[in-house]
């Protein structure tokens, strides 16, 4: 058996809400939100969506980790982190080094 990439990964849905998810196959996945059934709950009703941010990231356990730290950024912090501003590199790099990254902002998926 071949280990998974996994890529983490950031939709704009219709209403313009940033929406924070993990996958081996981002299209897959997408295709999946926006047909119901195996997407998110959240997501319902809320397309079309954008694709805005995709990384690949590893194996599963440290995108799980990535996705928790992302889906605690503020909206800014997403937005900047889709323009590139290299607000990933940073958070990998405190994941690497094992800060617990925990800012104290909270946010889940659906909210920034």
């Amino acid at each position: 058996m071949t280990d998974s990439v996994f890529s983490l990964y950031i939709v704009r849905c219709a209403d313009d809400t940033l929406y924070t998810g993990i996958t081996t196959d981002v299209r897959n996945r997408i295709a999946e939100h926006e047909g119901g059934g195996r997407g998110a709950k959240y997501l319902r009703g809320k397309a079309p969506l954008r694709l805005e941010f995709t990384k690949e990231v590893g194996d599963r356990s440290s995108a799980s980790r990535l996705e928790h730290r992302v889906k605690r950024l503020s909206r800014s912090q997403k937005e900047a982190l889709i323009h590139g501003d290299g607000a990933l590199s940073a958070l990998l790099d405190s994941y690497d080094s094992g800060d617990s990254g925990d800012s104290g902002a909270s946010g889940t998926s659906g909210t920034g």
